[in-house]
């Protein structure tokens, strides 16, 4: 299970959970991206999928068949949408996630907030991610720091919104696995899709 986090709303972390989903769905079975935000869930919106049924319903009883949706603009992709959820529907949903072979990919608010701890705990490894401001940077720092506290392996750092001039290994301490430039549409373009294709293939290589 990789987790996607970072301090700054905005930064780019659903867009990073669709593409590394899409990526990963040619590598073996479908996985399953989850929207880890219960406030503010927009995965659903990114994928082309209904906002619901979801976590809760998930947590209640529900098939994971009856609670996935497939992405319409993630081909072999299936969303698991927050729909009603909330922290204690989330841990409870990413605990019974573990056991499955798939690979899952869950996106998470923006701060260090339970739900993000809740996300980060179940994880195997967290991609951070940040725009290349020194605000999201400090930020995203931090991120890094809480995930290494609660146990969980920094795979590495996705910089979105780059050219590549600034290199945040010093301050994440953690390599930098992708910088991702500012396009309109990142699903649909090429450069973007070659970015994500490396972080995806470092997921692989260690098994996450």
């Amino acid at each position: 299970m990789l987790a996607i986090a970072g301090g700054k709303g905005g930064s780019g972390k659903t867009t990073t959970t669709a593409c590394l989903a899409r990526g990963l769905a040619g590598e073996g079975p479908p996985p399953i991206a989850v929207d880890g935000d219960c406030d503010m869930p927009d995965l659903h919106l990114v994928a082309g999928t209904c906002p619901r049924p979801g976590i809760g319903a998930y947590e209640d009883g529900a098939s994971l068949d009856e609670v996935t949706h497939s992405a319409v603009e993630l081909p072999g992709v299936e969303v698991l949408p927050a729909g009603r959820g909330g922290v204690g529907a989330l841990e409870a949903t990413l605990e019974q996630l573990a056991a499955t072979p798939r690979p899952v990919v869950v996106d998470t608010p923006a701060g260090a907030s339970p739900v993000v701890a809740t996300a980060l705990r179940a994880a195997d490894a967290v991609v951070v991610v940040s725009t290349a401001t020194p605000e999201s940077l400090e930020d995203a720092a931090k991120t890094a720091a809480m995930a290494r506290t609660l146990g969980t392996r920094v795979l590495g750092a996705v910089v979105t919104r780059s050219a590549g001039q600034i290199e945040p290994e010093p301050l994440l301490g953690c390599q930098t696995l992708a910088h991702v430039p500012d396009v309109t549409a990142p699903l649909t373009d090429g450069t973007v899709a070659a970015r994500y294709d490396r972080v995806v293939d470092e997921v692989v290589e260690r098994n996450i």
